[in-house]
């Protein structure tokens, strides 16, 4: 009876993830940003590269938070590693969040309630500055462990 209560919450788990998993992919692909990350880098020859990095490492992420997967390196690979994943996961963060935010049509509205006519760019480096200083504070303090 305990085995096939396990098997059980382990297929209600895995449709669960796999459906949240599905609306978070299709979300990316309705506002845009994998089309426009392959636009602006003139890549569309390789759609299917694309396609089958997202889904391994959708997949691989994954397996890696559930099992507790670690990469065996050394304490100088594993911080330049960690640090290239970082970065890389931060620049897909801001694309994400420009990218919602023209779909949404937020950034002119924004500019317009404000009366905000020149240095909007500057408004937008500040606020992603702020951010990353904020990232950097929660990490460096030991607030993510």
């Amino acid at each position: 009876m305990i085995l096939l209560r396990q098997i059980l919450l382990g297929i209600i788990g895995l449709s669960a993830g796999g459906t949240i998993a599905a609306g978070v992919y299709a979300f990316l692909a309705i506002i845009g940003v994998f089309v426009r990350l392959i636009g602006k880098t003139g890549t569309k020859k390789h759609i299917l590269l694309y396609e089958t990095v997202i889904v391994l490492g959708g997949i691989l992420g994954n397996l890696m938070d559930l099992f507790h997967i670690r990469l065996p390196m050394g304490d100088v690979p594993g911080l330049i590693f960690l640090g290239a994943g970082g970065l890389c996961v931060g620049v897909f963060v801001g694309c994400l969040a420009m990218s919602l935010a023209e779909t949404l049509k937020a950034l002119p509205t924004l500019s317009r309630r404000v009366r905000l006519a020149v240095g909007f760019p500057y408004v937008i480096f500040f606020i992603a500055a702020g951010k990353l200083t904020g990232s950097l504070l929660y990490f460096w303090r030991g607030m993510a462990a």
